[in-house]
């Protein structure tokens, strides 16, 4: 990522903070090329991932202009409907079952106590 990001500092109320004006400033050019990069933080992404490059332009164009422009997109393939593919691989020929839920009643009525050492029992 090539994107510079500076490292917050704290504010601290009891001192002034000096406003300087552009006209105050006759080399502002130099003061703006002073580099206090952090390192980046990690998008969560794969590195392949990163370097895609219509990946990089989408994110490079809401950097630049702090939103999602209309022709920065990341391609993605448009989803199509084939009905009767759908159904030559699917038959509809489906039977409701007797009984959606079986649950064997047996297996609630058993209740476990302890773990059963030969030691618990003379305990």
């Amino acid at each position: 990522m090539s994107k510079l990001s500076f490292r917050a500092r704290a504010l601290d109320a009891s001192k002034p903070l000096p406003v300087f004006r552009c006209e105050d400033l006759p080399d502002l050019h130099e003061y703006a090329s002073i580099n206090r990069a952090v390192p980046q933080m990690p998008t969560g992404m794969e590195k392949e991932e990163e370097s895609e490059h219509h990946l990089q332009r989408a994110i490079s164009a809401q950097q630049v202009y702090g939103e999602k422009r209309d022709n920065m997109v990341i391609p993605v393939p448009e989803a199509e409907s084939n009905i009767a593919y759908y159904e030559s691989i699917y038959p509809g020929e489906f039977k409701m079952p007797k009984q959606l839920i079986h649950i064997q009643l047996y297996r609630n009525a058993i209740e476990i106590y302890g773990d059963g050492r030969r030691t618990d029992s003379g305990w």
